[in-house]
């Protein structure tokens, strides 16, 4: 099947031609460090990451850049208020901290986040605050070609005049008359209230450290022309895909894609979006107090479990949190683990099949990734294996289970499960529960073979009080660890 994605500026699904054969080029907006890394971020961040873990495995050279915004309004505004006497952040916040300062310890948490739930690191991971020169070179691109302005009221703005660029709200299909003004500056030096900002004159009250001198005067720049900037840069004036959140589009998107058209750039060549993370059937709120944090998730299950959970539905459908998805999600990856340590047990002695591998994963698994990354359709298929593959154990057939083994292990891989942290020595512990576990469910069957119940009773209690749940089924027996 033919790798195909929705493209947002399309609005359909097309057939993935790279722009330069055997390579691909993929841009995501990264994290705005202005406070902890919430789901959405790192949702985001995952749906991204399998996207790239299927262009590799489709042979592609893929060039990853995902940008830091370390300065903008609110990470200013966040700085100011932890000077205040009365001031009251989350936890690790630091009173009177510099606004560079406060940027760089949430950059910090937010690549802790990506790490420990098996995010691979970008190609490249720029920050606005190093491009301002590929920021003003840009902005005087458009002042030329007729598509910018500085403002009226000699604030020291530049603005982007949107009714001078056609395609404007083309992203979103949307008319200029129905939007509504730009709120990134105060509108009295605007042409139309809708142009939005590219520079941003200094203010009083700011600090100096966050302004730049430029030929309109000094100031920073706006949030919309930093990723074009740097998008172009690395990844040049025209680039495979441009990624990010659902409420990214507008203004944001919409903005970047005018502003380096009317540039003069070919720019994304697909535009993907990420669907939201929902509370219930709820967006979720800090007023509400419906939100839940990474953090917490991974307070509740291991990184395996919250990777799992966060990757597991269509990158652009809603994914909506309930009490139960980490217990569910629990249960999805202990059948799969437990199928892993009985495979392991009955191929090898040493656990060297742990990490086998075939090289491809089955065609249905493929045919599901190719289509639009349907990664639930892609779990299907690697349940099914797992399925199969202890099936094939009961029935002694180890070249079956041999290859579900390995099939199982490299479908993990592409969908970067096996990736998220879990230290060596929980590896290690993992493999040895699981020989100890076959042996005693070994000895169960043997008993039961032998219509000795109480015997079998008797290993299935002594499982349960170590913590081991002892499922039947016509595959044959299965276990799993009992949380909480």
């Amino acid at each position: 099947m033919t790798l195909r994605f929705y493209d947002t500026a399309s609005a359909e699904v097309r057939d993935f031609v790279p722009l330069v054969p055997g390579k691909a080029s993929l841009y995501y907006c990264g994290a705005t460090v202005q406070g902890m890394p919430h789901v959405g971020h790192i949702r985001s961040a995952i749906a991204f990451d399998q996207l790239t873990r299927w262009l590799q495995y489709h042979g592609f050279r893929v060039t990853v850049v995902r940008n830091v915004t370390d300065i903008d309004d609110k990470i200013l505004a966040k700085s100011e208020a932890s000077f205040h006497p009365d001031f009251e952040q989350e936890p690790g916040a630091v009173p009177e901290e510099e606004w560079w300062a406060l940027a760089y310890r949430y950059e910090q948490e937010f690549l802790k986040a990506y790490d420990v739930l098996g995010v691979s690191r970008p190609t490249y991971e720029p920050r606005a605050t190093g491009h301002i020169p590929e920021m003003h070179a840009l902005i005087q691109q458009l002042i030329d070609r007729g598509h910018a302005y500085p403002a009226l009221d000699g604030s020291g703005d530049v603005y982007f005049d949107v009714r001078s660029w056609n395609k404007y709200g083309s992203l979103t299909r949307q008319k200029i008359d129905d939007m509504q003004g730009a709120a990134d500056a105060d509108p009295r030096g605007k042409k139309d209230p809708r142009d939005f900002a590219l520079w941003k004159g200094h203010k009083e009250g700011e600090p100096t450290t966050a302004g730049w001198v430029s030929p309109w005067g000094t100031g920073r720049p706006g949030w919309h022309l930093e990723c074009s900037a740097m998008a172009s840069k690395y990844l040049g004036t025209e680039f495979d895909i441009h990624g990010g959140g659902l409420d990214l589009r507008f203004p944001h998107h919409e903005n970047e894609m005018a502003q380096s058209q009317a540039a003069g750039q070919g720019f994304a060549n697909f535009w993907m979006h990420n669907g939201m993370v929902t509370y219930q059937g709820e967006k979720m709120s800090k007023s509400v107090g419906n939100t839940v944090s990474p953090a917490e998730m991974l307070e509740l299950a291991p990184p395996r479990v919250v990777r799992y959970y966060l990757g597991q539905a269509q990158y652009r459908s809603v994914l909506d949190y309930q009490p139960t998805s980490l217990q569910e999600a629990t249960a999805a990856v202990e059948r799969i683990d437990g199928f892993i340590a009985r495979a392991v047990r009955a191929l090898s002695t040493d656990g060297s099949l742990l990490f086998g591998s075939s090289g491809e994963v089955p065609d249905a698994f493929a045919a599901a990734m190719d289509d639009d990354l349907n990664v639930p359709q892609a779990l299907a298929v690697l349940h099914d294996t797992v399925r199969a593959g202890n099936s094939a154990l009961t029935a002694g057939d180890l070249g079956t289970a041999r290859q579900a083994l390995a099939g199982v292990n490299d479908m993990l891989r592409v969908l970067g499960i096996n990736d998220a942290a879990q230290p060596a020595a929980d590896n290690e512990a993992t493999a040895a529960l699981g020989v100890l576990v076959e042996a005693q469910l070994a000895a169960r069957a043997d008993a039961r073979a032998r219509k000795d119940w109480p015997a079998s009773d008797a290993i299935r209690d002594t499982l349960t009080a170590a913590g081991i749940l002892v499922e039947d089924s016509a595959d044959g027996p299965t276990w799993s660890l009992q949380r909480g």
